[in-house]
């Protein structure tokens, strides 16, 4: 095991083999705990499944493309997706603007498979183009000025965008993404517990001026209480996983997606996978993304370039912290914040995000120095085969 580690392409295949896993399964469990619903909806058990596998291949599409690329390219995708990101999301409060369960974060060009979350890309987009932001300015990172300045600014226009939308789970995880960016380029304590202390104050206002949230809150410390209202899916979820026992209750055997969990394929699909693979299913969920997080962190300990690893550190910091919320959400470790669970939820922008964010990793992981040096002596020795097969053709 420790030889395979030392193999300079050990750290691209930490990244993949996992995401695949959970993309697969993923998959299965988008079709087992859809199926009901999208039966009695729009008469197709498949209609879920078939758009998840659209936005996966589209998804597979763009993450493959950015895995090929050098950092360079990577800082033009960066800055394209930032000023993309902002566009779209100030279109969500035009007439395009779709809401759908209260919150108007989505954008809809005509037809329902041309519709976009622009938070999810918001995510990649901070990370990306603050990589690129702070590392071309690290010799300058000791002072407040150019440690904020304008990577602060354009993340909370992109946060308030997203909490403008009614959306504050999504904004509390890019709020957490900017505060862990600021922390691994090296801000001072100070300098974080003064962002942290704002921040704070902010949510908790947010949250007392939205009865909707307060409901949530009150639900959270009274688990009892409303059973058919704000603590009807928290109720099932929890359910759902203590029924699974040890092995569950079999693939496709789910009893909450009968109309208990109504979001049994986006917010709670963990609750169904205790449900039906138990807890040797929900413990391997937890042990592929505990690889992913290592495998992200290996890339940014052992990359040279400074915006390769902060662009690691970035996106394994996304997928670590949302993992973390849904885990705690659908376990009733905090109150419901309606985040999906990477790589296995549905949904068709935050595959797509996800899987850019898969790509932009595995770029980085190429650019680890031992991954470069292999990667030129393959090239070396197939060009030497080829000529060599060129001479004996010739002669």
């Amino acid at each position: 095991m420790v030889e395979w580690l030392a193999h300079p392409q050990a750290s691209f295949y930490l990244v993949l083999v996992p995401a695949v896993l959970l993309l697969a399964l993923g998959m299965v469990m988008v079709l087992s705990a859809s199926s009901v619903y999208a039966f009695t909806r729009w008469g197709d058990a498949y209609y879920f499944v078939k758009r998840q596998v659209v936005f996966l291949i589209l998804g597979g599409v763009g993450a493959f493309v950015l895995a090929k690329m050098q950092p360079r390219h990577l800082k033009v995708v960066a800055w394209a997706l930032v000023v993309g990101a902002l566009v779209l999301q100030l279109l969500t409060f035009t007439s395009l603007g779709f809401t759908n369960n209260g919150n108007t974060n989505w954008v809809q060009f005509g037809n329902p498979w041309f519709r976009i979350q622009p938070s999810e890309l918001a995510k990649l987009a901070i990370v990306m183009w603050g990589a690129d932001v702070l590392a071309r300015k690290h010799k300058k990172l000791a002072d407040p000025w150019h440690l904020l300045i304008p990577f602060l600014p354009i993340s909370l226009v992109l946060i308030a965008l997203v909490v403008l939308q009614d959306d504050l789970g999504t904004g509390l995880i890019m709020g957490a993404l900017v505060l862990v960016t600021l922390w691994y380029v090296g801000a001072s304590w100070k300098v974080i517990a003064g962002l942290v202390a704002t921040v704070g104050a902010g949510v908790i206002g947010l949250v007392i001026a939205s009865p909707n949230r307060m409901s949530r809150i009150f639900g959270f410390f009274n688990p009892t209480s409303d059973p058919l209202g704000v603590n009807h899916q928290p109720m099932k979820a929890i359910s759902a996983l203590a029924s699974g026992g040890w092995w569950g209750l079999g693939l496709g055997a789910s009893r909450q997606k009968w109309s208990g969990l109504v979001e049994s394929h986006t917010d709670y699909v963990l609750a169904i996978i205790g449900e039906e693979l138990g807890l040797v299913g929900t413990l391997s969920v937890l042990g592929l993304f505990l690889v992913l997080g290592y495998a992200g962190l290996r890339i940014a300990m052992r990359s040279d370039d400074r915006f390769s690893r902060y662009l690691a550190a970035g996106v394994t910091s996304w997928f670590m912290i949302q993992a973390l919320l849904n885990i705690a959400v659908v376990l009733r470790m905090v109150p419901v914040l309606g985040v999906p669970l990477p790589l296995l939820s549905y949904g068709g922008s935050a595959l797509m995000a996800n899987l850019m964010g898969l790509g932009v990793l595995l770029a980085c992981a190429r650019q680890e120095p031992d991954a470069r040096a292999y990667a030129r002596k393959r090239n070396r020795n197939k060009t030497k085969a080829l000529v060599t097969t060129a001479r004996v053709g010739r002669s």
